[in-house]
């Protein structure tokens, strides 16, 4: 488990992001596809827990993410627990035959074409993200994640709140400004009820 520290940021365009980025001799990956459905307890409400529960699929290869409530007022820093499950369509289609079965019902898919890049800054190693969602336009996400550990939660805030730091020096680096708290679930839900 680790506490995910991230910033998102609205962009007109990814190109001054991938600028700066070449100014550092960043080098970017290939871009790649991620389906993510989010799904509804049948228990109690995530919108008003403030938890988010989904199944993605990068390519192949699927993945289980449990997001909890955000941590503080500024930033999506979050806790998270992910797993990878089996690979290939067949699998995803069986997750999905187990969520029905549990009473999870999926609440809206986002699409998204990201392309990353990571970077070492003050000790922590960054993931810088471009993110094309279908809907929603351009983004770029500046995330950490921080390791937890139950015996050191003290050091684990101050590490929490150095990478808070890291993030905001980034995004001035890289001349983003325009934050965006809510998740890409958030804003698609908002923008098809409007």
């Amino acid at each position: 488990m680790h506490i995910e520290v991230e910033q998102k940021y609205r962009v007109a365009s990814h190109a001054p992001t991938v600028a700066a980025l070449g100014a550092w001799d960043v080098t970017l990956g290939e871009p790649v596809e991620q389906i993510d459905c989010y799904y509804r307890h049948p228990q109690r409400d995530f919108a008003q827990t403030d938890e988010a529960f989904r199944l993605r699929t990068v390519g192949n290869q699927n993945f289980m993410t449990y997001k909890g409530p955000k941590l503080d007022q500024t930033t999506k820093t979050r806790r998270e627990e992910e797993v990878r499950v089996a690979d290939g369509p067949a699998a995803r289609q069986s997750c999905e035959e187990i969520l029905r079965h549990l009473s999870f019902e999926p609440v809206a898919t986002v699409t998204k074409h990201r392309i990353t890049c990571h970077l070492k800054r003050d000790g922590f190693d960054v993931e810088v993200a471009l993110d094309q969602i279908k809907e929603l336009g351009p983004f770029v996400e500046i995330e950490i994640a921080v390791p937890v550990s139950r015996e050191a939660e003290r050091s684990e805030a101050e590490r929490v709140a150095a990478a808070n730091r890291v993030l905001a020096n980034l995004a001035n680096e890289m001349g983003l400004s325009d934050v965006e708290r809510r998740s890409y679930l958030e804003l698609l839900l908002a923008k098809r009820t409007k």
